[in-house]
């Protein structure tokens, strides 16, 4: 009773502090039987690395014999000890006596190596789920500047889709020896394929021996003037990466596939799907695509249409159609479609229709500055190229010389610092078959030369790459299909298929 005369409620005694989720024996059982037996560590199916495990000194002990296993060293009782001896840490990990003490029961644990795993890896998880779940909250109750409810769903799902892919919600620093074992493993696969690309191919030879393919968390701008053929050869790349993943995947050997392909994202702002399928039908049937929306087709164009329809729709081609995607809308989808699909690579059509995740009130250029700096983000966080479409200034077409240059981009200095490389399309046909003299005069009949030398081509400028040269690539182009293709050297202007 309190001192007016009230009953006084008894307050609940306050919860004991719980220790995250872990199981040290798990740690222990696990680093025992790798050091009894190294053979063990190359038939785990967990990605383990340092951080999953509770203890950091059991942390450090897998660092160290992971990294003396994978470099064909021994990695047992002895050697384990000389290594921290030398860097003086052998007494940070409890000394000799402790990884004796790893050892005493490893002979008869060994068996139980995998389940060890599972479980180190699962609590590991479980204790960033719980992490993660603090920080929403946190966030939800106090937001920061400029950040809705939107904006904290698309960074949580961000967070757990990391999560799920990687085992780790952030990757935080990578050791530099890990770093050039992944540089080497890029060298030996572009070695042992014996070919000038290393990366995703194209379809297009010259474009691919220019640019080596197309790299992982690479950004390329692709840029050109309305009626270059900007859609219509991205269509084409999106093509032929997935109809050559198909065709890999018909075989059966997608890993030792010469060109493997890859699954597309398409992310068509302008365009809408149906118009889109349109055109990857009008080049695959090689009917014109106005004659396909109208209707005006023969019976045996018919039939082939639809026989080239039933291979496109086992294309490995997503599309998203939605207008005016924000670039954290546009992440999280792709990392969507990546957890659930594959993904290797994805297109954006154009870079001028991405909204920003916030406005800021900057102007125009910020709001750019912020959506390349996030299609580079999401390269480099999904580990595939992502090729964005941009549009060219006016300011071209008053100059005598058509072709393109890095100060005709539209908000430029962004566009042109986060990108990898930058590939302008050019068809200096367009130009001319709009500027022609008078017939009969000898002007026309040089115009009539020039023109037939540049008919059905087109030029990929290559204004920038990062890791190479720059350059021209020339390309077939076919306006009847708005079709690319590679160009017939010994009879320039034709395809050779």
């Amino acid at each position: 009773m309190s001192a007016d005369g009230s009953l006084a409620l008894a307050q609940p005694a306050p919860a004991p502090a719980r220790a995250a989720p872990h199981n040290l024996e798990a740690e222990q059982g696990l680093l025992g039987a790798l050091l009894f037996d190294n053979e063990i560590y190359n038939r785990l199916n967990r990605p383990l690395r340092a951080e999953h495990f509770y203890d950091p000194v059991h942390g450090r002990i897998w660092t160290a014999v992971s990294m003396m296993i994978e470099g064909g060293r021994l990695a047992d009782g002895v050697t384990l000890r000389e290594r921290f001896a030398k860097d003086g840490g052998l007494a940070e990990i409890g000394g000799a006596a402790y990884i004796l003490t790893l050892l005493e029961n490893a002979a008869r644990l060994s068996v139980h190596a995998q389940e060890y795993a599972d479980i180190i890896y699962d609590l590991a998880l479980r204790r960033q789920l719980i992490r993660i779940g603090e920080e929403i909250s946190a966030l939800a109750q106090d937001p920061p500047d400029g950040a809705d409810a939107d904006h904290i769903i698309e960074e949580s799902e961000r967070t757990l889709a990391s999560l799920a892919e990687t085992g780790a919600a952030s990757k935080g620093f990578n050791p530099f020896a890990v770093a050039v074992s992944q540089s080497i493993d890029v060298a030996a696969a572009a070695y042992e394929r014996k070919s000038d690309v290393s990366g995703l191919s194209t379809g297009f030879s010259d474009l691919d021996l220019k640019l080596g393919g197309l790299h992982p968390s690479d950004l390329i701008i692709l840029a050109g003037r309305p009626s270059m053929g900007k859609t219509a050869l991205v269509t084409n790349i999106a093509y032929q990466v997935a109809l050559a993943r198909l065709k890999a995947m018909e075989t059966g050997d997608v890993d030792n596939a010469q060109n493997p392909g890859g699954t597309v994202a398409f992310f068509s702002l302008e365009m809408s799907s149906e118009q889109l399928a349109t055109r990857l039908l009008s080049d695959a049937a090689e009917i014109e695509s106005d004659k396909i929306r109208r209707g005006h087709i023969s019976k045996t164009e018919y039939e082939r249409l639809l026989e080239k329809s039933a291979e496109l729709q086992r294309l490995p081609l997503h599309i998203d159609e939605t207008g005016a995607i924000s670039i954290g809308q546009l992440h999280t989808r792709a990392r969507r479609l990546k957890r659930t699909e594959g993904l290797d690579l994805i297109i954006v059509d154009y870079l001028q229709l991405v909204t920003s995740n916030t406005r800021r009130g900057d102007g125009r250029v910020q709001e750019v500055s912020e959506i390349t700096q996030g299609l580079k983000a999401m390269a480099k966080d999904l580990a595939v190229p992502v090729i964005a479409l941009s549009q060219l200034s006016r300011q071209v077409e008053m100059r005598e010389d058509k072709r393109p240059q890095l100060s005709d981009l539209r908000e430029s200095g962004s566009i042109e610092q986060d990108a990898d490389a930058v590939l302008f399309v050019f068809r200096e046909s367009y130009y001319l078959e709009r500027a022609e003299p008078r017939s009969g005069t000898d002007e026309h009949f040089a115009w009539q030369r020039q023109l037939a030398e540049v008919h059905n081509t087109a030029e990929v400028i290559i204004g920038k790459q990062r890791h190479g040269p720059i350059g021209t690539a020339r390309l077939f182009f076919d306006s009847r299909y708005t079709r690319f293709g590679n160009l017939d050297r010994r009879h320039p202007g034709r395809d050779d298929g």
